[in-house]
C-alpha cells in the first residue's frame, strides 16, 4: 500500500489551460458490476446486521387410515452475519496546482474515486482480493471449494461448459438454484460470438454453420446468455486469469451499505505510513486533501432448499476457470 502518492503538477497539465478547449473528455466511469446485480439489503445501522438462515427443512407424512397418528416436524435457524467495513482513500495536492488548474479538480477526482471504490468491492466480493477478514472468502474461492468449477476444454467444446449436462449453468441448477445473471471477462465476448453450429450427417462432422449466439448478443438491452444478462465490467476488478465467467443467482448475494461515500478536504492533517513516517504535512507544505470514505459489507446466506440440503456442496454460484 502506497503512502507517498500525490497528483504532481505534471499529472494535472492537461487540466492547467494553455488556450485549449475546456471539455474534458474521458470514459464514463465504470462503478460495480456485483452491486449492479446482487440484492441490496436496507442501510446497517450499526457495524454488523444479522441474519437468521434457514438451517432445517419442514418434513411432512400422510396420516395411515382415519385414525392414524399425525407426525410432528421442526424448522430450525442459523445465524450469518453482514459486518460493516471501512473503505478509504486519500488525494493530496499542492494548494498552488489547484489554483493553476482552470478545472474543477475535484469534480473530476470524485467520479474517479467511485469507479476506485467499485472495483475494490468487485474484487473482494469476486475473487477474496485484499478482502477484510469476517468477510466471505470470494465468489470463486467458494465455488471452487463446493466443486462448482468448470474449466475451459472440460466438454467438447465451450458451449458445453457452460450450456451442457455438466456446465457451469448446471452445477447451480444441481444445488437448487436458478442461474438469473453472468459476470464474465471481456474475453469471453470473442470466446461466444466464436462459437458456431455444428453440422453433421448422422455421425461425421460436415462443418459448421450460423453462429450459436447472434440475436441475445446484438439486442441492444445488452448481452444474455440462457436467457438472463451477461455483465462484462470494465473497471479492472475482473481478473480473467482466475475465472472467466461467473454464474449464478444474484438473489442470493446480499450487500448492506452502513455509510455512503463521505468526502472531506484536509488541509491541517499529516499523512503518514504505517511505520509513523510523516509523508506530507498538509498546512507545513501548503497542500490539501480529499479524504473519500465508505462502509459496507456483504454476505450469502445460501439456505438450504428441497434439492441440495448439504452444506459443504450447496452454492449458488458456479465458474468457469481459463
Amino acid at each position: 500500500m502506497a503512502y507517498n502518492s500525490l497528483i504532481t503538477r505534471s499529472n494535472v497539465e492537461a487540466l492547467i489551460p494553455e488556450d485549449v478547449t475546456r471539455q474534458i473528455i474521458q470514459s464514463v466511469p465504470e462503478q460495480s458490476a456485483v452491486m449492479r446485480l446482487g440484492r441490496r439489503l436496507p442501510n446497517m445501522t450499526s457495524k454488523q446486521r444479522r441474519m437468521p438462515v434457514l438451517a432445517g427443512l419442514i418434513s411432512a407424512y400422510f396420516v395411515s387410515g382415519d385414525t392414524g397418528l399425525k407426525k410432528t416436524t421442526q424448522a430450525q435457524w442459523g445465524n450469518k452475519f453482514i459486518n460493516a467495513e471501512e473503505l478509504a482513500v486519500i488525494v493530496p495536492i499542492p494548494e498552488a496546482v489547484l489554483d493553476d488548474a482552470d478545472y474543477d479538480i475535484w469534480g473530476e477526482i470524485q467520479p474517479r474515486i467511485v469507479e476506485a471504490f467499485g472495483k475494490t468491492f468487485d474484487a473482494a466480493v469476486l475473487y477474496g482480493t485484499n478482502a477484510p477478514q469476517d468477510w466471505p472468502l470470494g465468489l470463486v474461492p467458494l465455488a471452487t471449494a463446493a466443486s462448482n468449477v468448470v474449466t475451459v476444454g472440460a466438454g467438447n467444446d465451450i458451449y458445453d461448459d457452460i450450456m451442457g449436462e455438466a456446465g457451469v449453468i448446471a452445477k447451480v441448477e444441481l444445488d437448487g438454484y436458478m442461474v438469473n445473471g453472468h459476470v464474465a471477462a471481456l474475453q469471453m465476448r470473442s470466446k461466444l460470438r466464436g462459437l458456431r453450429e455444428k453440422v453433421y450427417d448422422g455421425t461425421n462432422l460436415l462443418g459448421v454453420g450460423q453462429p450459436l449466439f447472434v440475436r441475445t448478443m446484438q439486442e441492444r438491452s445488452g448481452y444474455e446468455l440462457d436467457g438472463v444478462p451477461m455483465e462484462f465490467p470494465r473497471n479492472g476488478a475482473i481478473d480473467a486469469t482466475e475465472a472467466l465467467m461467473i454464474s449464478g443467482d444474484w438473489n442470493q448475494l446480499v450487500y448492506s451499505i452502513r455509510q455512503d461515500i463521505t468526502y472531506k478536504i484536509l488541509d491541517q492533517a499529516v499523512i503518514q505510513d504505517e511505520a509513523g513516517n510523516i509523508i506530507h504535512n498538509l498546512a507545513q507544505q501548503d497542500m490539501v486533501a480529499l479524504r473519500a470514505v465508505m462502509r459496507l459489507g456483504w454476505q450469502l446466506p445460501n439456505p438450504l432448499n428441497q434439492i441440495n440440503s448439504n452444506n459443504t456442496t450447496r452454492f449458488p454460484f458456479a465458474a468457469l476457470l481459463p
